[in-house]
């Protein structure tokens, strides 16, 4: 009779890793996706606006359900600074780790920006300029905002997704009413926010998905960047402290 090899833990270094990992296919991935198909509408008139909604949402649906399942085991597969924040304030993530996380997936998703802004280099005629003069993707409002929404209304949709987010998650992967099926609900809801709000703001839900595109989108996306780091952060405060005062109580 062989005995199963003994279970341990990843170290720090696997996590962080696996965290930068998945907070690059993300952005990669989604952003990449918006970036030309957004191209390919402007240029050919290939595809109508909302198609490129669809496409966009799609992809970074897609990309939580990949990497979840690829690095859940791993780090907890965040991917995102509110997800950490929010977990934490759940009590299902140390508050001393939180910092280390956040550092990982802002490399993450600066990397894979870079990476986009590298392929626009040797993209057509201009591709690179007009992709940077539109913002890079970027979050906003205003001249940012694909329909023309104002910033009370960024604020809204970021703090209710972003509670709506983390409070999936939470439910989800909860250790005893949990399910196998986390990372696929996982990215069906990140697609569903992002259908609803990429007209309003491009959707963010994410501090380093923002800070990885304002870095390349010019002027005006880097002075909205602010809310973007902001308000994610308050909507998964309100959700991982809400879940635990409702949910994880006994009696």
């Amino acid at each position: 009779m062989t005995e199963r090899p003994v279970q341990t833990a990843p170290s720090l270094a696997s996590r962080l890793t696996a965290e930068a990992i998945g907070t690059f296919l993300l952005v990669f991935g989604g952003v990449g996706t918006a970036l030309f198909a957004s191209h390919l509408a402007d240029e050919a008139g290939a595809f109508a606006p909302g198609v490129v909604y669809l496409a966009a949402a799609t992809a970074f649906g897609l990309t939580v359900v990949v990497g979840a399942s690829a690095f859940a085991g791993v780090s907890g597969a965040h991917f995102n600074p509110a997800v950490t924040i929010g977990l934490a304030a759940a009590g299902r993530f140390a508050w001393a780790d939180t910092w280390k996380y956040i550092v990982v997936q802002v490399v993450g998703g600066v990397i894979a920006s870079t990476f986009l802004v590298l392929i626009g280099l040797f993209g057509p005629a201009g591709w690179l300029e007009a992709a940077q003069n539109g913002g890079f993707a970027s979050n906003g409002w205003d001249s940012l905002s694909p329909g023309g929404f104002g910033l009370p209304a960024a604020i809204i949709v970021e703090v209710v997704l972003t509670a709506v987010f983390v409070i999936v998650i939470l439910g989800v992967t909860h250790p005893e009413r949990g399910t196998t099926l986390a990372p696929l609900a996982i990215g069906l809801t990140l697609t569903l926010i992002h259908l609803i709000s990429i007209a309003v703001d491009n959707t963010s839900v994410n501090p380093a998905r923002s800070i990885a595109t304002a870095l390349y989108g010019g002027g005006t996306a880097l002075a909205q960047l602010w809310v973007f780091i902001v308000f994610p952060i308050v909507g998964a405060l309100l959700a991982g402290f809400s879940y635990r005062a409702l949910f994880e109580t006994t009696g």
